[in-house]
């Protein structure tokens, strides 16, 4: 049975699915149950602001087997020019009809909602968690990303869906510069001299005024990426507010000429390595304790956003960004990370990858479907 989640009790056995699902499984991450339901509180996530959405329960004999949820957001709909609808938050047990019946009932609500196409699985944007992993089960998730049963593909496309996009997420070990192709030190000791461009640390002090410096950026460079929505301030303030505790003024910084930005980079810490010691989401009773010395030991980062403004992007900023992270892991406990999600078909940051030393270490995938008597 298929039905909508209507009450608190729903929401939380919602949010508690995945942990019985991935129980025992070591290469999952167990989330903060609290930030997962104040995540999917449409009281207080800006997402809502300009999106609607359902979360769906597949039950079995009165036991929940699978969750999903499906979602229209307007903002996406107006800058990608298409009637699209997502569905996120995919989870489920080995159980194809179940999961066919949730995927049936995302395309039914997203065509009463007018949609053509539904793409996912999102939660609830490109930004936050997205595809399915396909490769790389062997290593854990770094923060922002998921892990996944390798038969959840399996049960996506019995349901009907079709690969839309794969996503890359490529290691760097940012101590290795014999790995690096020259010309990224070339460009990046042409960048003051020749633009006038230094590097500049963000400062978690004024991170609302910085994180408004971050999205003017973000929503010019981004924004013909496959799947782009733009970013709005109330949830660019509200990133601010729930990544301050984990944020390291080390890894966000800015490219900037005369005082104006014209590239970001925001990498962080990879909170995941904390998230894995506490192993219950719960900080209480022992958690807040196993928290405070994994994080002492976090020694890889996330490099999430990387951008330049479309003028300068060839300029020689990116390779300034890259070179300032690779100081920063002689400073820091970080000396590797990952970098992503990257579009398979960027070809540009994947060459760039390359030239850095990079390996592409994990791949997601991003599903589509045609809902029932839509058009297109």
């Amino acid at each position: 049975m298929i039905r909508p989640v209507i009450s608190r009790r729903d929401l939380a056995a919602f949010v508690e699915l995945p942990y019985r699902i991935y129980s025992g499984e070591l290469s999952w991450v167990p989330p903060l149950r609290f930030e997962r339901k104040r995540f999917l509180d449409r009281g207080k996530n800006p997402y809502f602001e300009h999106a609607r959405a359902e979360y769906f329960l597949a039950e079995r004999a009165g036991r929940v087997v699978g969750r999903i949820t499906a979602q229209v957001d307007r903002l996406y709909q107006e800058v990608q020019g298409a009637p699209d609808g997502q569905f996120g938050f995919f989870e489920c047990e080995r159980d194809p009809e179940a999961a066919r019946a949730l995927i049936d009932a995302a395309r039914r609500w997203l065509t009463a909602q007018g949609c053509e196409r539904m793409v996912g699985p999102q939660d609830f944007t490109m930004n936050d968690e997205c595809g399915v992993l396909v490769e790389g089960h062997g290593r854990p998730p770094i923060i922002g990303t998921g892990w996944h049963h390798p038969y959840y593909p399996e049960l996506l496309e019995d349901a009907g869906l079709v690969k839309a996009m794969d996503l890359y997420m490529w290691e760097l070990q940012i101590e290795g510069r014999d790995r690096v192709l020259p010309i990224i030190w070339e460009l990046a000791d042409k960048l003051e001299p020749e633009h006038g461009i230094v590097i500049r640390h963000a400062s978690k002090r004024n991170l609302e005024a910085e994180m408004r410096r971050f999205i003017d950026i973000y929503n010019v460079s981004w924004e013909r990426n496959w799947g782009f929505s733009p970013m709005t301030e109330s949830e660019v303030a509200h990133a601010a507010k729930t990544l301050k505790p984990i944020l390291d003024e080390h890894w966000m910084m800015f490219a900037e000429r005369d005082g104006e930005a014209v590239g970001v980079a925001v990498s962080v810490p990879d909170f995941n390595q904390v998230l894995s010691a506490i192993g219950t989401g719960r900080l209480l009773p022992l958690g807040w304790a196993r928290a405070l010395r994994a994080r002492k030991r976090i020694d890889r980062i996330r490099v999430g956003f990387l951008g330049v403004k479309p003028e300068w992007q060839h300029a020689g900023v990116a390779a300034g960004l890259y070179r300032e992270h690779f100081e920063m892991a002689t400073k820091t406990p970080q000396t590797w990370g990952e970098m992503g999600w990257i579009l398979e078909t960027n070809d540009a940051m994947n060459r760039a990858m390359e030239a850095m030393g990079g390996s592409i270490v994990r791949r997601y995938r991003m599903y589509e479907d045609r809902p029932a008597g839509a058009v297109r």
